[in-house]
């Protein structure tokens, strides 16, 4: 009973905190490659007021400074962002039109592995457009046909252009793709009257725990005028608290777990105990010290601790390894899904912090609780033991 409540017990601890990791990684991975990145730079008042006026006028001085912080193997990409109204002969609708490079923003959003249907932006193509899945139905279009496209340009007029749908791409979020439209960066500029200027500049890292020292390292070298550098955390406020949440309910599943495993070996080892009376008593007569028996009970439960665990251990891993190739996918929930910003297909994902701290618990607070029957066998006297029946 002991072994089954054990093994039972930490295999639900390791492999629901794998689920629960696996959730957080694809929160996350799903928030940085929806144009967020792991930091991004912008003039000082263009995130409370988002207008092509509020621009860095001089991109080369940030890239400049880029290349000498940068960590190996981190990217970057320049943008121009801006709300826009996009309609067609039936249909209109807000979106935010993001001039990009397309080899660079390929590498560092989620359009590098998205599904697309049609073609992708090319450097030189002045009238290419890329839009969602979810718009294109919408607008009830396909690829080859127009879309006209109006937004501020940099005289505060309104600026208005025809583009030709070239891609169709499908995002993790339909939100994502009614949302963004995404045209060259040299598209963008001769639109909005842009000589070099850019709205924004996006950095992926090799690690998103890399962000807080690097923007920290760029607030102290940026030039002038004035920029501001945020990290993830800044920009995705809702992402880092449900990380935060997820790793405290971990915790707290691990405490439940515990506490139900816990009632089960002190159970168990009681009415082994009892049935041992006799035995008990025997040793005692003989002359074993009280704390020979508490030793003795103890070691029985710590031994079949360790065999639980171990086996709890072997089963997880299988578990997740058997998942953690397909995931489990929840996209027949997907509207759902969306609506609480978790990820359509759930790949579970094992930390060694949470192995360490399921065994640690289990053995640790196992011996523990195994401490009560224990003094329980050794305050018989031999005579009270001896007549038990």
């Amino acid at each position: 009973m002991i072994l089954t409540a054990v093994v039972i017990g930490v295999w639900s601890m390791i492999f629901l905190g794998a689920l629960m990791r696996g959730v957080e990684d694809q929160l996350l991975r799903n928030g940085v490659s929806v144009l967020t990145g792991h930091l991004q730079i912008h003039h000082q008042g263009f995130r409370e007021d988002p207008v092509i006026e509020n621009r860095i006028q001089d991109p080369n001085a940030v890239i400049s400074t880029l290349r000498t912080v940068l960590p190996a193997g981190a990217l970057w990409s320049e943008r121009i962002r801006v709300n826009a109204i996009a309609n067609n002969a039936r249909h209109a609708a807000g979106i935010t039109l993001v001039g990009i490079d397309p080899e660079r923003e390929a590498r560092i959003s989620f359009l590098g592995d998205a599904p697309l249907e049609g073609a992708f932006l090319k450097a030189e193509d002045p009238y290419g457009i890329v839009v969602g899945k979810a718009l294109v139905e919408d607008f009830e279009t396909k690829p080859g046909r127009r879309l006209v496209l109006m937004s501020r340009d940099a005289q505060g007029e309104v600026a208005s252009r025809a583009f030709r749908i070239r891609g169709v791409y499908q995002a993790e979020m339909e939100a994502t793709e009614k949302q963004f439209g995404f045209i060259t960066l040299a598209a963008a500029r001769e639109m909005l009257g842009l000589k070099e200027g850019i709205t924004e500049l996006a950095v992926l890292l090799p690690s998103h725990e890399q962000a807080d020292g690097l923007a920290a390292t760029l607030r102290e070298r940026l030039p002038v005028p004035p920029l501001t550098v945020e990290t993830w955390k800044d920009l995705l406020p809702l992402v880092r608290l449900s990380l935060e949440l997820y790793s405290g309910f971990i915790f707290i599943w691990f405490l439940v777990v515990f506490i139900a495993m816990g009632f089960g070996i002190v159970n168990t080892l009681l009415m082994a105990v009892f049935e041992r009376i006799r035995e008990f008593g025997l040793v005692k007569a003989l002359g074993m010290k009280p704390l020979g028996i508490i030793l003795g009970v103890l070691t029985e439960s710590f031994l079949l601790l360790l065999l639980g665990t171990a086996a709890g251990n072997i089963l997880s891993l299988l578990s997740v390894a058997a998942l953690a190739g397909p995931g489990i996918d929840l996209s027949s929930l997907a509207a759902g899904l969306e609506y609480v910003g978790m990820p359509r297909v759930i790949y579970p994902s094992i930390r060694g912090v949470d192995i360490f701290l399921a065994n640690t618990v289990v053995l640790v607070l196992g011996t523990a609780v195994s401490l009560y029957p224990a003094v329980k066998a050794a305050r018989f006297t031999p005579v009270e033991a001896l007549t038990h029946t």
